[in-house]
């Protein structure tokens, strides 16, 4: 039986701090979203994110619906919301702020190069910690499945994803080297730091 014929997946349940909540991609948040990709600070840091169109956002809620994606390894997406009236700052002035994803399964892959967790903050909501606090709301669910330990993986230069990784509670462990035949090697990636979440 596969890795995906034996999963299930499950309600995360609430995912909520304070204005940051987590969301499961769906059509309702569509339009914050393309406010934040249309952002002047989007379009000069983070082109090839204010590139995409309402049509492909469109076709991702529809391929995984809640934010389920199947696969060699099946995963959830959530978009990172600010909640009105929670005291959101000021600078943000955004509703969606980035997206995380989590992997639910522990192959080699992913826990040594790709990571169980990937994120992404949008130039206008970056600076506040949101990366940092997103995983932090995604451990226990991870827990819950069973993915004791959690690793995420950056590349050594990403000096940002390096703090939030330790602001979220994660313990370097080594930085270990890409095989030439990886995908991300071919993309120009030549390592990665791994960061330990919970016991081994």
């Amino acid at each position: 039986m596969s890795l995906l014929q034996r999963f299930r997946f499950q309600d995360p349940g609430p995912l909520t701090d304070g204005e940051l909540e987590l969301v499961s991609p769906a059509e309702r948040w569509i339009d914050p979203l393309l406010e934040t990709l249309r952002d002047p600070r989007t379009r000069d840091l983070s082109p090839s994110d204010s590139a995409l169109s309402r049509e492909q956002l469109m076709r991702f809620v529809r391929e995984f619906p809640l934010g389920r994606q199947t696969g060699e390894v099946p995963a959830y997406h959530f978009w990172m919301r600010l909640r009105p009236g929670f005291g959101a700052p000021a600078a943000a002035e955004v509703e969606i702020a980035g997206g995380i994803g989590l992997r639910a399964a522990s192959t080699e892959n992913v826990t040594r190069y790709i990571g169980h967790v990937g994120y992404n903050v949008y130039p206008p909501a970056r600076g506040h910690g949101y990366a940092a606090r997103a995983v932090r709301l995604l451990l226990p669910f991870a827990r819950r499945l069973g993915l004791t330990p959690l690793w995420i993986t950056c590349n050594p230069e990403n000096v940002a994803s390096r703090r939030t990784c330790e602001r979220a509670g994660g313990t370097l462990v080594e930085t270990v080297k890409l095989p030439p035949d990886h995908p991300l090697y071919q993309k120009g990636e030549r390592a990665k730091c791994r960061y330990r979440f919970g016991e081994q």
